[in-house]
């Protein structure tokens, strides 16, 4: 059990007195009863300091009238060390609980700001049945660079996954900026090209231009057909009915985002069509998960490992059997950001309107 900073404080007054009650007057302790205020500052309130204060001063005129000391010079130094102290550790506790304060008000800040950008993705839109994972290097945040996002639409579910080059504050706003565009155009825009492009055009005049993201960007229809914008972003790896997997590869992927205006802008080659059955999953991850390394510096093998986690319990269970996988793998905390999404044609659909509320 913690102690609260008063019993810690009480207690080394008491240390105290007890070795000087020890030792006895040959020795005489008092100006080390100064230390009662100084621990106090450290974690305590400004009130338990000038409490612990006037505690120190009791106990410094208990012992000096004990060891016959009373009025002499060693106990005026004492209570002076003890009275200076005491002020010093007052400021320093008010400085720090005020320093507290305003941290616990930027952390507010940002949580409800987190919360804004990284919405939870509902488990279940139309005909697809979603898990969705994702783990931030940072201590201080919950997100960083990589994003995910589902939404329904007219022709299907849409989702994108990404990851933002770079790491920092800026990475942040990057990845607020596709996560806008996405949220803004994946809903209502007819053409999944179009919602590419407004994602495209968004970067371009809300960045410094300076920073790419690699991302996929695709639909999925009632009927299970798939188009994928693959924008230079690691493969999906299909798990078929039948217990199968295979890579979902591209032979000429886009660039980036935030590339394409130097390369001419979108390029179909680059777009992936496939046919998913109910019962098939299909895979999307960054490259957090495929650049984990172990203690070797062995990357995680993405193919050998995840494959056979894929294809029992609902699609959140299979991605916690993969977030145990890693963690069992590099043996280490993670040291980048990383977003998992699997996706599943459920065999009994169940209907989202486009633009109903997200849970």
């Amino acid at each position: 059990m913690t102690r609260s900073p008063s019993a810690l404080s009480l207690g080394v007054l008491l240390g105290i007195a007890v070795v000087d009650a020890a030792t006895g007057p040959e020795y005489n302790l008092l100006p080390v009863y100064a230390a009662g205020p100084a621990v106090a500052s450290a974690r305590g309130p400004l009130r338990n300091v000038v409490a612990m204060g006037a505690v120190a001063v009791l106990l410094c005129l208990l012992f000096a009238w004990k060891a016959d000391r009373f009025g002499e010079l060693r106990m005026s130094v004492a209570l002076a060390a003890i009275a200076y102290v005491t002020l010093a550790s007052a400021f320093a506790a008010w400085s720090r609980v005020k320093t507290e304060q305003r941290l616990i008000d930027v952390r507010e800040v940002a949580e409800t700001l987190e919360d804004v950008l990284f919405t939870a993705v509902p488990p279940v839109i139309g005909p697809v049945r979603i898990g969705a994972s994702y783990i931030s290097a940072s201590r201080a945040t919950r997100i960083g660079g990589d994003l995910y996002d589902a939404v329904a639409s007219p022709d299907g579910v849409r989702l994108i996954i990404a990851d933002v080059q770079g790491k920092g504050l800026a990475t942040v706003r990057c990845a607020a900026t596709v996560l806008a565009a996405f949220r803004e155009s994946g809903p209502d825009l007819a053409d999944l090209a179009d919602v590419d492009r407004r994602i495209e055009s968004a970067l371009e005049r809300r960045t410094d231009g300076q920073r790419f993201v690699t991302g996929i960007l695709a639909r999925i229809s009632p009927s299970g057909q798939l188009v994928a914008f693959n924008h230079g972003h690691p493969p999906p790896l299909l798990h078929a009915r039948d217990g199968s997997t295979t890579f979902v590869e591209s032979n000429d992927p886009m660039p980036p985002f935030g590339l394409s205006a130097m390369t001419g802008g979108a390029r179909q080659e680059g777009v992936n069509r496939l046919t998913l059955h109910a019962g098939d999953r299909l895979f999307f991850y960054t490259d957090g998960l495929s650049e984990a390394r172990d203690g070797e510096g062995n990357f995680y093998p993405v193919g050998e490992r995840v494959a056979p986690l894929l294809g029992e319990g609902s699609p959140g269970e299979a991605l916690n059997r993969i977030r145990a996988d890693v963690a069992a793998f590099t043996g280490a905390p993670p040291d980048d950001d990383s977003a998992l999404l699997l996706i599943e044609l459920d065999p009994q659909p169940q209907t989202t309107k486009p633009g109903a509320a997200r849970s």
